[in-house]
């Protein structure tokens, strides 16, 4: 636990990822393979289940600590996360248990056997054997995820550093719905067989949003493109006998879209189809909203399976006969995909999104311009020459998207953020004129420098009408731009209209509250792109 906890210390230290890499190579080097594994694990998203609740990690705390549990709430509002919370107001250590990472959380699996006192009192007793750091981590395998800018990507790279294996390799061997449980460091990321589970999906390609103009691409003989859709990108595998559908956030989906189970009879065993997962009727793509009434679902009711069809609108084939063809140029893996998708006897839920001829950027230019005649975000360009790569790369691909739609609100609601952010005022309700009155339509956090959030947290501070818990009603006076991707209907929203991905574009420090859009400028949007 020890070498864990410094570790956290280390990533909490610094933004530099070339030191980040350095500390997790070392711990991935110098750890006991067990602790290697959870680590990847927690670092993932794949942690214990919580065994204690947050209510009684605060009432325990504040009896150990001596304090009013009025005051540990305060305390916790200011710092903004609970595990440092408890962490920094509980009295020093007394005792010292020298014991893994992985010893701590099979002690903490455990408690699930044991009554609410003896779950305490283990609690307890824990804490009075820890260093303040080594409390935090322990809190933090308790409560949540670890907020120490580790992303896959990084993840990775220090793996296939710590085991000379490339980076490629290493992203392969993550994906999937391993467990500690499951498998061991060796059969996970040394063993050669690794791809003996016939589930593992390979990492998504991913691209960057085209930064110049497309003319300096090149050659537009040497570009495909396509229609960026709006749905969900996922990879259909065919493998063992059975079908596996994976979203790109590395969630096993195939229960929500029990559609897709057809591929299994009608594709060769030993292919990986890459696309995205489209609501879908009379040969057009139907609204995101649609799709998302069958996310999170163990089972999909008839009703819904018939209001909200799916198909999965092919982009790449990934594996074609049991063969890896990634490092296969894209034309060469497209002229495979075609030939399987042209094939009318297969009774699919399979399209092939269309290429889409061009003889110059400026041709291209004019149809992304109608993207949202096609239901599409914008375009994807692909180099006719390029690999699938894994991760975000800049280069090979890019997505031109159209640029967003936006309306000005007026500001209603204001709630304080989380971690560094604790003390700020960041996640925001927003409103539009309905005659004389501000209805609210949507909430965004995100958009605004760290300078101006401290200006709008002070204006806050001072100008707040009423308290609703965490979050404070504030004087309707300022205006921000909201930059958005889509609108739809919602019977869940007063405004009768929800946005799909809303951000705050500017702070319109030149426009007043009555100068904001109205509801009828959103109903008109959604006539328009609904």
């Amino acid at each position: 636990m020890k070498r864990f906890a410094t570790l956290i210390s280390q990533l909490e230290a610094t933004t530099k990822t070339a030191l980040k890499t350095q500390a997790l190579v070392q711990y991935m080097s110098l750890a006991p393979k067990k602790d290697r594994l959870w680590c990847l694990a927690l670092f993932s998203g794949r942690r214990p289940k919580r065994t204690v609740t947050a209510s009684q990690l605060k009432e325990w705390s504040a009896d150990a600590a001596n304090l009013p549990l009025w005051l540990l709430e305060e305390t916790y509002s200011v710092v903004g996360d609970l595990a440092e919370t408890i962490a920094l107001i509980l009295p020093k250590a007394d005792k010292k248990y020298d014991r893994s990472l992985t010893e701590w959380i099979d002690d903490l699996r455990l408690l699930t056997k044991l009554n609410i006192e003896e779950k305490k009192q283990f609690i307890l007793n824990s804490w009075c054997a820890l260093s303040d750091q080594e409390r935090f981590v322990f809190n933090k395998l308790i409560t949540g995820g670890f907020r120490v800018g580790v992303s896959q990507k990084l993840m990775t790279r220090a793996v296939a550093q710590a085991t000379s294996k490339p980076e490629a390799e290493i992203a392969h061997r993550l994906m999937g719905n391993w467990t500690p449980d499951q498998t061991d460091w060796h059969t996970l990321i040394e063993a050669e067989n690794f791809t003996a589970d016939f589930s593992r999906p390979y990492p998504f390609f991913l691209s960057h949003a085209l930064e110049n103009a497309p003319q300096e691409l090149g050659s537009p003989t040497e570009w495909f493109a396509e229609w960026k859709w709006d749905g969900i990108r996922g990879q259909v595998i065919v493998r063992g006998g059975d079908c596996f559908v994976w979203s790109r956030g590395e969630e096993l989906v195939s229960d929500q879209f029990p559609e897709l189970q057809k591929f299994l009879d009608n594709i060769p065993d030993g292919t990986v189809i890459d696309g995205e997962i489209l609501t879908w009727k009379d040969e057009a793509p139907l609204s995101f909203n649609l799709l998302q009434k069958r996310l999170g679902r163990k089972t999909v009711p008839k009703g819904l399976l018939q209001s909200a069809p799916v198909i999965l609108y092919a982009y790449d084939i990934l594996e074609w006969q049991g063969q890896d063809v990634r490092d296969q140029p894209f034309q060469y893996r497209r002229a495979i995909l075609e030939a399987l998708c042209d094939n009318k006897s297969l009774a699919l839920p399979l399209r092939l999104s269309p290429s889409i001829s061009f003889q110059d950027w400026s041709d291209l230019e004019d149809v992304r311009a109608k993207a949202r005649d096609q239901r599409a975000e914008g375009l994807m360009l692909k180099n006719l020459a390029s690999h699938y790569q894994a991760g975000r790369k800049k280069g090979p691909w890019w997505k031109w998207k159209l640029d967003p739609l936006n309306i000005d609100a007026v500001m209603i609601y204001a709630q304080a953020g989380h971690g560094r952010r604790a003390n700020l005022y960041t996640d925001f309700t927003f409103a539009v004129w309905d005659g004389s009155d501000l209805v609210p339509f949507t909430k965004a956090y995100s958009g605004l420098t760290d300078a101006e959030f401290r200006q709008i947290s002070t204006w806050v501070r001072k100008n707040t009408l009423q308290r609703f818990g965490p979050v404070r009603q504030v004087t309707p006076y300022h205006v921000f731009e909201i930059a958005f991707e889509g609108i739809h209907e919602s019977l869940r929203h007063k405004s009768g209209v929800a946005l799909r991905f809303p951000r705050m574009a500017r702070w319109r420090q030149d426009k007043m509250a009555q100068d904001a859009n109205s509801l009828d400028d959103l109903k008109d949007m959604l006539k328009i792109y609904g």
